[in-house]
């Protein structure tokens, strides 16, 4: 299952956004069980941006991180006390604008089953798993409707255990399901089968002059 997986990320030319907006960078960790699973946050309820949402360890670019790449690492490092030596980086999804106005970038990982994983109770209330061959089939339990400028995005919304995967960790996660295991969940599309729900528009994210 994830060795075709690999090849297909390796050769993905993922979307890239150019201009003058702050830089974040998450790791999307694929637990190399049997049956492989996405692991996942959910952020301590306390912090000042998106609090207690679902979300993949990451976050922003500091002066000294040597690349995006290194940026996901350090933060999955201090976040869930991952080594970075324990990651095989497998490949890069498109580059996503947060609803705070960063360009965020994710980056897959392959993690090993016996890998020990120590939230920091200061930014991670919790970490847990969800079988990749469970997101294949899309359990969505609702459609959110983004706006963002021109763009229009219906953005699956997935019940996963007591936590709520939706949004742009839900987008990522899209990227993900499509190029690797050529899982066919459109972003842009109106998913007929589900019942929608419209968020108000976020702000233009044009680049800055």
């Amino acid at each position: 299952m994830l060795r075709k997986a690999q090849h297909r990320l390796k050769d993905h030319r993922p979307a890239q956004i150019d201009g003058r907006h702050p830089r974040a960078a998450v790791l999307m960790p694929i637990i190399n069980h049997d049956a492989p699973t996405l692991l996942l946050t959910r952020r301590n309820a306390r912090l000042s941006s998106h609090a207690g949402q679902v979300a993949f360890p990451g976050g922003k670019l500091d002066p000294e991180d040597e690349s995006l790449e290194a940026c996901a690492l350090r933060e999955s490092f201090e976040e869930i006390g991952l080594p970075s030596e324990r990651v095989s980086l497998l490949g890069r999804l498109s580059d996503r604008f947060s609803a705070n106005g960063m360009i965020v970038t994710p980056f897959v990982g392959l993690i090993e089953p016996d890998t020990t994983f120590t939230p920091n109770p200061d930014e991670i209330d919790t970490i847990f798993e969800v079988e990749l061959a469970r997101l294949m089939t899309d359990p969505r339990q609702h459609t959110d409707v983004i706006r963002d400028d021109e763009t229009c995005w219906y953005v699956p919304s997935y019940s996963i255990l007591e936590h709520t995967l939706w949004g742009l960790s839900a987008m990522m996660v899209v990227e993900l399901l499509n190029v690797a295991f050529q899982v066919d969940i459109g972003l842009d599309r109106y998913p007929e089968s589900s019942i929608l729900r419209h968020l108000p528009p976020r702000p233009s994210r044009r680049r800055p002059t």
